[in-house]
């Protein structure tokens, strides 16, 4: 199945997704379209909330059985849909979290007839609520040294949540990619590579396999790279998949003048597009 890995396929993921196998992928990242008519190239964006609903199940339903039993789904949605496609999710998995990311919009202008909307909704669902990989010493948050020294206690010390930090609680805090950040990569719904590489930390082995039904502007694909997993993308329109194929290249090239590992050499050779 090597011919797979590390590659990103230029197609719809309904078309693409029996390439998989059955049982082969440990990590499903999904930033999927949240239907509110965004412009991604096409009309992926503007269904109508009936279509869009239907569409949701029907990728969702292809991409489950590529699961392995450990394996792990995050979903990016919005409010307005995201009732919908949990419940439906929670017939085929078991949902283990619903995490609101705060994108730290600051506070000016916004609606006048309704409370202004500053988060997303993520969906976190597992196959096996027994056997699922979930590494939370990967994702500890660090105490600052004040803090540390507060609530140092003498039966404490020693205790890992004390040396290595706090278990991320289910609201993520992180600046949306603004305008002007230099992590932009000209998408409009592009995801931080923080909550990214936590979820791949957090819910995926090192050499594991994340797919990306959605690539959009290669994130996945960059945490992947830094973080020595796999990776395997779809996304169907063709000008993103060039501007993945760049980003990879210039992660590459940041890496090597930090000495990055071999692994992580042969992992990212020139980029594979489909």
């Amino acid at each position: 199945m090597k011919e797979i890995l590390n590659r990103i396929f230029n197609e719809d993921i309904l078309r693409g997704i029996n390439r998989i196998p059955d049982n082969f992928v440990d990590l499903v990242i999904a930033d999927t379209p949240y239907c509110l008519g965004k412009d991604f190239g096409n009309h992926s964006d503007k269904l109508n909330s009936k279509d869009y609903l239907e569409w949701s199940k029907k990728w969702i339903d292809a991409v489950i059985p590529k699961m392995k039993n450990s394996g792990s789904f995050y979903i990016f949605l919005t409010w307005q849909y995201s009732p919908e496609i949990f419940s439906h999710m929670k017939t085929k998995l078991i949902m283990i979290n619903e995490i609101i990311w705060d994108r730290k919009v600051p506070s000016m202008g916004g609606s006048t007839r309704k409370f202004s909307s500053v988060h997303d909704n993520i969906g976190f669902f597992v196959k096996s609520k027994k056997d699922y990989y979930f590494d939370i010493d990967a994702i500890r948050i660090p105490y600052d040294k004040e803090t540390k020294k507060a609530r140092t206690r003498p039966r404490f010390i020693g205790k890992k949540w004390l040396e290595k930090g706090y278990n991320p609680k289910d609201i993520w805090s992180v600046s949306r990619i603004h305008a002007q950040d230099p992590e932009r990569e000209g998408h409009p719904t592009q995801k931080p590579l923080e909550i990214i590489e936590r979820m791949i930390k957090a819910s995926s082995p090192e050499q594991g396999i994340v797919i990306d039904p959605f690539m959009g502007s290669g994130t996945t694909a960059i945490a992947c790279i830094n973080l020595k997993r796999n990776y395997i993308g779809f996304e169907i329109n063709s000008d993103y998949c060039d501007k993945i194929a760049e980003r990879i290249r210039k992660n590459k090239r940041v890496g090597n003048l930090f000495n990055f590992s071999a692994d992580i050499e042969k992992a990212e050779k020139e980029p594979e597009i489909f």
